[in-house]
């Protein structure tokens, strides 16, 4: 039989759960939204379920699983991602960085001897799996957008002629939520007639709403791609981090092995697989669709719009790629200040993002910290910020001066 909790372990839960309340209601500079419900799942909870194997497949010896769900869950992002019927195949991951492992893991299957071209604006884990792996390295540089600079991609490929082109697509950078053009990517290869090509898109933190967004960015699987990976963490929301991962199902069968004593296939990167979240992100797109999807974007676009006026009138130096979510404060911010607000900051910029739950209110409140900071950067010319300028970053941070009080 269980002990019972000390009076002290119960008060230490106690005090996390008072943390997290607190903590949750301050993220601003990371993508992992908490604006959900899911207290209809909770008694699946008290269940061994175990996603071990290949969803799609019919066998399988060990029954207490959510692969129903599962299934349900990859059409419904194949379809939105324009996957050919019956040429798909996927599975929830533990987050969109395993989904980076798996189409890296597919693409050197595929042509061991490929180099991969990614950007320097790329999500850390991609060095780190390409290292993994034996890969190839070719980071591009990126333009100030933090978008890939196609001419030092194709600079850079012509000089590898001989050699497969794994490509890495941002949909979606860390910092600045850049979304590189996989129609201009292929245009390249064709260019050079590399016909031993794959190309990955790293949508995790856009993939789920990017279909929604006018224009549209190039990186379904209608326009060339070969994988895609999105978080179910972020956009969507979920407790538990998650990703789903989507590949074209010629190329999954590379890897594809039947395990005899679990009698189905062993096609995902881990064996014994998360149940709960595929019922999460059930849940979620059902609850949803398409329809509330999109319905989230626009009202996450319409609070980073006012995000975005409100540091412009408090006369706080920011910028916003075109239709991102995310807007760069290119201020001097101080620690604690970020540490309140949790603003993920590199070489020294700082940025926020509007995911869903985040309010009107809520960016009031953090305009108005920051009002009260002090050191501000400030362009070397006088002029209201607007969405498609690139700032020079570099002449910027040398340039840091106390905000202007009668404004």
């Amino acid at each position: 039989m269980n002990r019972i909790l000390t009076l002290e372990d119960q008060d230490k839960l106690t005090e996390l759960e008072i943390y997290l309340e607190d903590r949750s209601a301050h993220i601003l500079g990371y993508p992992c939204s908490h604006y959900f419900d899911y207290t209809p799942l909770y008694k699946f909870l008290k269940y061994p379920i175990n996603n071990i194997g290949d969803s799609f497949y019919s066998g399988g010896t060990f029954e207490v699983n959510t692969h129903l769900f599962e299934r349900d869950v990859i059409d419904f992002f194949a379809q939105m991602l324009k996957a050919q019927e019956n040429n798909y195949w996927g599975y929830i991951t533990n987050g969109g960085s395993e989904g980076n492992l798996y189409g890296l893991y597919l693409a050197k299957r595929m042509y061991p001897s490929g180099i991969v071209y990614f950007s320097e604006d790329a999500h850390y884990s991609i060095e780190k799996y390409i290292d993994l792996l034996g890969l190839k390295p070719q980071k591009i540089n990126s333009q100030k957008s933090g978008e890939i600079d196609y001419e030092d991609l194709e600079e850079k490929v012509k000089f590898n002629l001989g050699f497969p082109a794994i490509l890495v697509a941002n949909i979606g950078t860390t910092m600045k939520e850049a979304k590189d053009d996989i129609q201009q990517m292929k245009q390249i290869l064709d260019k050079h007639n590399i016909k031993n090509h794959y190309i990955h898109c790293d949508a995790a933190f856009c993939g789920s709403y990017a279909q929604f967004l006018s224009p549209k960015p190039h990186f379904d699987f209608s326009e060339g791609a070969d994988s895609i990976t999105i978080s179910g963490h972020k956009f969507i929301g979920s407790p538990i981090p998650c990703g789903i991962v989507i590949v074209l199902k010629h190329n999954k069968e590379r890897v594809s092995n039947y395990i005899n004593v679990i009698d189905s296939l062993d096609d995902t990167i881990m064996g014994s697989r998360n149940a709960i979240t595929p019922l999460i992100m059930w849940y979620a797109i059902k609850t949803l669709g398409t329809s509330g999807l999109s319905n989230r974007l626009h009202e996450c676009l319409d609070v980073a719009d006012y995000a975005f006026e409100k540091l412009k009138t408090a006369k706080i130096n920011a910028w916003r790629n075109p239709n991102a979510l995310t807007i760069l404060i290119i201020s001097s911010v101080s620690k604690e200040l970020r540490q309140k607000w949790q603003l993920a900051m590199h070489n020294g910029i700082s940025h926020i993002i509007v995911k869903p739950g985040i309010t009107k209110e809520i960016i009031d409140a953090f305009v108005l910290d920051v009002e009260k900071e002090f050191d501000f950067l400030k362009p070397e010319v006088s002029k209201p910020v607007v969405f498609t300028m690139v700032p020079d970053f570099e002449a910027q941070n040398q340039h840091k001066i106390t905000r202007d009080n009668n404004k």
